[in-house]
């Protein structure tokens, strides 16, 4: 006779158990597939863009394991990329991309598993996507270089720290451009591999609309070995961080002085109306 629990209740089989979550493991894949959809749509994605104009903010050549990087789709519904943002964007159509070619599929099926990679972000997206960093926004000039080799806005020297010339590519010196405005509602951008780059400053390219831009890219999430954020210092601000910063400095620490006396204060006075308020303690 089977043995019965607590109550004249039978014991659950285990087989019964492990039958039901084989049948309902296709509905949780199911569901981690559409959340991993909707989540890369509308609030943040995964993209490989194979191209070396980054270096070495981001890994990117022929034949190597390039960074996956998370673009954050969210932040710029409240406003717009600000300089030293390195952002994901859209080619305009007058853009060429000579730096990287994406393998056309030869099949539908090929097609469908290459989109579906894609939006997963283990293949390329498109070749229309790019990925640079900002240095101009609408109504500032920008223009190369002074006599420090560097880039010019609003007749200001900006500090990039980030800049990397590759020695195969030439001499480390930036083409001369410029001046150029900036229209407003669009971006000047540059990689960060400052003399192998296809960016604004090639003839045909220009600036983009802002409209372009699918997201920042915030984080290096793969290959493990160079995850990590990603720098996204505003070069326009460094010289006046460093000039400013003892004031700043000062101003902070004169403010909180100033705000320690009526802090103490209030406490003082809030402390005298819980005693008027609560219970006297007897004496015994």
């Amino acid at each position: 006779m089977p043995k019965r629990g607590p109550g004249g209740k039978k014991p659950r089989s285990g087989r019964r158990r492990r039958n039901t979550f084989w049948k309902e493991l296709p509905l949780l894949v199911g569901v981690a597939l559409v959340l991993t959809i909707l989540i890369q749509a509308f609030l943040a994605k995964v993209y490989v863009i194979p191209s070396g104009s980054m270096e070495t903010t981001l890994h990117g050549c022929t034949g190597c394991n390039n960074d996956r990087v998370l673009v954050d789709k969210v932040t710029y519904r409240f406003g717009d990329p600000q300089p030293g943002d390195v952002v994901v964007f859209r080619g305009p159509d007058s853009w060429v991309n000579t730096e990287f070619t994406v393998d056309e599929p030869t099949s539908t099926f090929g097609e469908v598993v290459q989109q579906f990679l894609s939006l997963i972000g283990l293949a390329p997206p498109d070749e229309k996507d790019f990925v640079k960093r900002v240095i101009a926004v609408g109504g500032q000039t920008v223009s190369c270089c002074d006599s420090r080799n560097r880039v010019m806005v609003d007749n200001q020297p900006l500090d990039e720290p980030y800049i990397y010339y590759l020695p195969e590519a030439g001499p480390a010196r930036q083409i001369p451009f410029g001046p150029i405005t900036v229209p407003q509602g669009e971006l000047w951008v540059m990689g960060d591999s400052r003399n192998n780059s296809s960016d604004s400053r090639i003839d045909g390219h220009g600036p983009i609309p802002v409209d372009n831009v699918i997201g920042k890219a915030r984080m290096k999430v793969l290959p493990v070995s160079r995850f990590g954020f990603i720098d996204s210092t505003n070069p326009q601000q460094s010289q006046a961080t460093a000039l400013g910063v003892a004031g700043d400095g000062a101003s902070l620490a004169l403010g909180v002085l100033g705000v320690v006396p009526f802090w103490l204060l209030r406490r003082r006075s809030l402390l005298a109306a819980e005693e008027e308020f609560l219970p006297r303690r007897r004496r015994t």
